[in-house]
């Protein structure tokens, strides 16, 4: 451990960002850098645990605990408390293929398992990780990947997170990688699935440059199933690995779903983040909050992004809607023990946002949608609900019950469904004949991706269903090196 007593001597220190009432002015980063002598510091805290669960990337209760890539935490934390950056970030790059992204985006549940979180509060892990690759790339120690050419030649469908970790990998051992997005912009959830302020574009194009140069190619607004046939790539490569990720939006199923201003939340994020980036909004080719009432069903990150980019638009008011309990402030040591996952309450960066603005967080909790009302135009003009409990049916199961006398009547001009993604798009997997399991996702047993077709392999959200970028990018990073072995019997991609 890089100080023995360090644990003791310093006390958390979260990382810096731009105060509310400034930030929603922009769509900038909200990340300040932070001071070297206090990420020394930070780095100080960590104990080097003998057994550490940070980077144990194990699921307990169907959450992950611990960093399922494995990181080396406790190693970098000790080299960053010596001053020795250069060496940190090749531990950390040891590991993982792009920490800039995970480090913007992670829910970091390795600071979730972190021994010191135990007791007191956790090692501020994440933020750590940001200034390590953050001062990478500003020495060019961050260099291109390139090997001996194997011959082999691979497509991979889809440039999102677990896409781009298997192309990467693949590339880095030698094989021809062709990567294929259906989108003008690589980078798939990263480029338009998460707003810029919370990921800046200009962070992922400068990992895509440096995947260019290092040989992969880029084939941009190509469909496959569409374009170019499945089978057409089957044919002409050794092997295809698809990242197209789960894709679909899940509906609500209720009277008014259909009415002008009713917009999956997928949608007004991506049609904003194209406009900013082609013309910072000039065009209008996006789904404007300006003025309105808007109304977000659904939590999670996505409700999050939906709330920030609201306010950023100008919007007259917004107010999520979340089905289940307000979580607790404090993890529940009975029901929900370290090292799970802490279920406790986050305000994130948009709820900050809303709080500043309007002076009241936007969630509104155990609450259900019973139907969207329109106007003569048939457009969306107010949102209807009712507050409901959970309790257990005859067979034991928790369900909603309805609270006579708690109907609402919401103002709404704008509806975003946040609810999540119900599996991948069905164009390839009904061409090719993918197995897929119960819940529609391609069936590709984990640490082994091979699905039934001979060939050709699956990763991310389209394996595992909709989940964090940290999983996708182990999981394309496990994936080539089951196509590794798979074109060369064996593999170092570890």
């Amino acid at each position: 451990m890089g100080k023995a007593t360090g644990f003791l001597e310093y006390k958390r220190m979260n990382p810096r960002k731009r105060p509310p009432e400034e930030r929603i002015k922009d769509w900038k980063e909200l990340k300040l850098p932070m001071d070297p002598e206090d990420v020394k510091n930070q780095g100080a805290r960590c104990m080097n645990c003998g057994v550490p669960f940070c980077h144990g990337g194990v699921m307990l209760k169907g959450m992950v605990s611990g960093c399922p890539l494995h990181n080396l935490i406790p190693e970098w934390n000790e080299l960053i408390y010596k001053g020795q950056w250069k060496e940190a970030y090749q531990r950390l790059s040891r590991t993982s293929p792009f920490p800039e992204f995970t480090s913007r985006v992670c829910p970091a549940p390795c600071e979730g398992a972190c021994t010191e979180g135990h007791i007191m509060e956790s090692v501020t892990i994440n933020n750590i990780e940001y200034e390590i690759i953050e001062k990478a790339f500003a020495e060019g120690w961050v260099a291109p990947k390139k090997a001996k050419a194997t011959g082999k030649k691979i497509a991979i469908v889809g440039s999102g997170p677990s896409g781009l970790s298997a192309a990467y990998f693949l590339n880095a051992v030698g094989h021809d990688v062709t990567v294929y997005e259906r989108n003008d912009r690589a980078g798939g959830l990263m480029m338009y699935g998460i707003p810029n302020m919370k990921l800046d574009k200009g962070i992922v194009e400068r990992r895509l440059k440096l995947l260019k140069e290092s040989g992969i190619q880029f084939v941009l607004n190509t469909e496959i199933g569409k374009d170019i046939s499945a089978q057409e790539l089957v044919d002409t490569n050794d092997a295809v690995v698809l990242c197209t990720g789960a894709t679909k939006a899940r509906g609500l199923d209720v009277e008014g779903k259909d009415l002008k201003g009713v917009y999956f939340a997928v949608d007004f994020l991506k049609a904003n983040t194209k406009s900013l980036l082609d013309s910072q909004l000039l065009d209008g080719n996006y789904i404007s909050a300006k003025d309105k009432n808007v109304i977000i069903i659904g939590g999670g990150d996505t409700g999050t992004d939906c709330v920030a980019t609201s306010i950023r638009h100008g919007c007259q008011s917004v107010y999520q809607f979340e089905i289940m309990p307000e979580p607790p402030a404090k993890r529940i040591e009975e029901s929900n023990p370290w090292p799970e996952w802490p279920k406790k309450l986050k305000v994130d960066y948009g709820q900050e946002e809303a709080i500043a603005l309007y002076e009241q967080d936007p969630r509104n909790y155990l609450i259900s949608t019973k139907k969207i009302v329109g106007n003569e135009l048939g457009e969306v003009k107010e949102v209807h609900t009712v507050k409901i409990t959970w309790v257990k049916n005859d067979s034991g199961r928790l369900v909603p019950q309805e609270i006579p006398g708690s109907e609402k009547v919401w103002r709404a001009d704008l509806v975003l469904l946040a609810m999540g993604f119900l599996g991948p798009e069905d164009i390839i997997p009904h061409e090719l004949k993918l197995e897929r399991d119960l819940r529609s996702n391609l069936k590709a047993e984990f640490e082994v991706f091979e699905t039934n077709v001979e060939k050709v392999f699956a990763a991310g959200d389209t394996r595992r269903g909709q989940s964090l970028v940290v999983w996708a990018l182990q999981e394309g990073k496990l994936a080539a090196r089951e196509v590794d072995k798979y074109l060369m019997g064996k593999s170092v991609i570890k």
